[in-house]
């Protein structure tokens, strides 16, 4: 099987790609390359703007992953314009030309952000969606654009994925446990703004097997599904970074807890990936943090521009 991965050179393509590999498939990455290239040497990579992309390009190819766009609040809030054409805009193209092209499907990396705020539910895929910020807002454009080209012929799995941590050799040092991870090591304090507010954390394996099983499902499955390792408050995760990270350091972590208002909360259920996708998560926040640690030495500087998304991002503005 030949799968296209758009965007597949960022944080979680570096993962995803050498794992299809791995299994059998062949598999090629278009990416304007923005964070660089950590891929196997043995992939082809084509340098490119994916509004480019012609019918011809992706003949020939049985599936597509879009994971490129911006990738988070703060990349949406610098250049909300830009936002709204890369998370909005493009997947709905890049979906239009691939099924015009004889794809028989398109994999889209949604975000559990277009979500919101909630009170006391687990919000399943079917509840209503009430981000009102430009990053949440543009992910459920990009989403409802590539769903609505869905048929019998052309199948459309849209995966709203927690928010996604742990290691990459693309390695980002602004995701809540890799962040937390960051302050700890390197000033013994990791910060809490507000400890009550939840959200869904995925391990990046746990990301790249919903991914691998959305590539395996069968054709007639189509639909939009969430994906997250689990629901904890930040001030949960917190608890169990400092704890791993003192077991790992026998180094005492001190917590900064403040009270800073955020109208972004909201936990879901990832019930339907679990009975129409096989997916099951393995891992834990403990889990994310070990993995980041096995990799320490090979970071350096944790304050290098490139393991910050928005840092490169207002460089190339």
């Amino acid at each position: 099987m030949r799968v296209l991965i758009a965007g597949g050179a960022g944080y979680v393509g570096s993962r995803l790609v050498p794992a299809l590999c791995e299994r059998g498939y062949d598999v090629e990455v278009m990416d304007l390359l923005w964070f660089g290239n950590h891929l196997p040497p043995d992939v082809r990579v084509h340098q490119r703007d994916l509004f480019g992309v012609t019918e011809d390009d992706l003949r020939g190819f049985d599936q597509v992953i879009f994971l490129g766009g911006l990738s988070n609040d703060p990349m949406a809030e610098f250049s909300p314009a830009q936002n709204f054409v890369a998370n909005g805009a493009l997947p709905a193209y890049l979906a239009f030309v691939a099924k015009k092209a004889g794809v028989k499907r398109l994999i889209y990396a949604s975000s559990c952000s277009v979500y919101g705020y909630t009170e006391d539910q687990l919000y399943t895929e079917d509840d209503p969606v009430t981000c009102g910020y430009p990053y949440g807002i543009s992910k459920l454009q990009g989403e409802r654009a590539a769903l609505q080209l869905q048929d019998d012929t052309f199948s459309v799995i849209a995966l709203r994925q927690g928010t996604v941590c742990g290691w990459s050799p693309r390695m980002r040092f602004d995701l809540i446990v890799n962040t937390m991870v960051k302050a700890a090591l390197t000033t013994g304090t990791i910060t809490v703004n507000n400890p009550s507010i939840w959200r869904p954390l995925l391990d990046i394996r746990d990301d790249v097997s919903a991914f691998t099983r959305a590539v395996q499902a069968s054709y007639k499955l189509s639909g939009v599904f969430n994906v997250a390792s689990g629901n904890f408050t930040v001030g949960q995760v917190a608890d169990l970074v400092k704890e791993e990270l003192e077991r790992e350091t026998s180094q005492r972590v001190k917590l900064d807890i403040r009270d800073v208002q955020d109208f972004r909360n909201y936990k879901v259920s990832c019930e339907r990936a679990t009975v129409e996708l096989g997916f099951r998560p393995q891992y834990s926040v403990k889990d994310m943090v070990a993995e980041v640690m096995e990799h320490r030495a090979d970071f350096g500087d944790f304050e290098r521009d490139e393991f910050y998304n928005i840092r490169v991002f207002k460089k190339m503005a």
